[in-house]
């Protein structure tokens, strides 16, 4: 949950935290990645965004920050850290710090000295992991949250407190949150691209219409199986999910297979005349471009 204090955005831990992150945030985080200096092994930034009410860590926003780090410190540029936001909030002043970010598999023993760091600039920061190595066969996304292992004086007994008490800190232990990331169809073609190791070519937009399609007429397929097995008694009913399924069929209008496919044909004539007109475009910059080129030479 969150409480704000004196206009500060105070993320409370609690076991069931979870956050959701937009697919902007990846994209910037994997740009970062490609843009990064020779010599860095990874890149980290900090995640703006805000808390829902219910709860839930909503990532929407990310910026990089300049660092240098070995296997034993790490020194983070904190007067860029403290510019950028301050240029963030004047864009979106709801936007505030929820966390930070790095690249790579993993926590590392310089992670805790970062999360150290915005622990002092919101409690309880959410620490987003992007694997831009493709350690897995493709990009893995997690969140953690970090708690401190202490020793009470008084009693010398461990016990695990939210990052930011103070307390005899003997370690930081980094605990994995559930984490969504929702995107509309047209974020998931460009987010299906990003995970693949190696893709020959970039998809048009009918090759994205019919991978769409596809991935739509596979989850009806799923649908019918579902509910054929409930009927059958192979399954047993779940009233949450008939809920659902209710929700979904009346949120469709009801149209004649006619008109349908006549608004479907519409649509897809229009993408095509888009198309035609880009294509056209596209060859008139061309050659604008190569007589202006002639022109220069001549």
């Amino acid at each position: 949950m969150a409480v704000t204090v004196a206009e500060r955005t105070v993320l409370q831990f609690s076991p069931t935290l979870t956050a959701k992150v937009h697919p902007l945030v990846i994209f910037n985080i994997c740009d970062c990645y490609v843009r990064r200096p020779d010599q860095t092994k990874r890149v980290i930034g900090t995640l703006l965004g805000s808390v829902l009410p219910d709860g839930t860590v909503d990532i929407r926003n990310s910026y990089a920050v300049p660092h240098n780090e070995n296997s034993e410190e790490v020194a983070l540029d904190i007067e860029y850290h403290h510019n950028m936001l301050i240029s963030q909030q004047k864009v979106n002043p709801k936007e505030v710090i929820v966390g930070w970010y790095s690249t790579g598999l993993g926590v590392t023993g310089c992670s805790v000295l970062i999360h150290e760091f915005y622990s002092r600039e919101v409690p309880n920061p959410v620490h987003l992991i992007v694997d831009t190595g493709f350690s897995n066969g493709e990009g893995a996304i997690k969140a953690y949250v970090s708690s401190n292992l202490s020793l009470s004086l008084g009693e010398l007994k461990q016990e695990v407190r939210p990052a930011g008490d103070h307390q005899l800190t003997l370690a930081a232990q980094f605990q994995e949150i559930p984490l969504d990331l929702r995107m509309v169809e047209a974020e998931r073609v460009g987010f299906d691209i990003l995970k693949k190791t190696m893709t020959d070519k970039l998809p048009t937009d009918l090759e994205g219409m019919e991978a769409s399609m596809e991935r739509l007429l596979a989850l009806i397929d799923d649908v019918y199986k579902y509910v054929d097995d409930v009927d059958e008694g192979r399954v047993a009913a779940d009233n949450s999910v008939g809920r659902f399924l209710w929700d979904a069929v009346e949120s469709l209008p009801k149209l004649s297979p006619a008109v349908f496919d006549k608004l479907v044909n519409d649509s897809l004539q229009d993408n095509m005349l888009l198309l035609y007109l880009s294509s056209i475009t596209r060859t008139q910059l061309t050659l604008a471009e190569k007589l202006n080129t002639a022109a220069q030479v001549l």
